[in-house]
């Protein structure tokens, strides 16, 4: 039988919520930065590098520190944030009146 060790996933939960969201802050800001410059394929790539090597370091130390529940825990943490941030970007683009 296996031993959830929750401190660990709940530290993966915290960590890899404030690391998601700023992850996704960083796809909104680098997404906004890139429509205003004339070439936008070296702002998205850069911004694409940074958010995932920051991404996966932190994952790493969470890792590192609490072991592997804690990616568990991180990697949900992860597909939760993601699945909001695409709840919240429909939503407003039906408040807009995109199709």
């Amino acid at each position: 039988m296996i031993i959830m060790d929750w401190s660990a996933i709940s530290l993966g939960l915290a960590i890899g919520t404030v690391a998601s969201a700023l992850f996704f802050a960083g796809l909104g800001w680098g997404m906004r930065m890139a429509l205003r410059t004339n070439s936008p394929t070296s702002v998205l790539v850069l911004s694409a590098a940074v958010r995932i090597a920051v991404l996966l370091m932190v994952g790493w130390a969470v890792v590192a520190v609490s072991g592997p529940f804690a990616l568990a825990g991180f990697a949900f943490a992860f597909l939760l944030v993601r699945t909001l941030c695409v709840i919240g970007a429909r939503v407003q683009r039906v408040e807009r009146g995109a199709p």
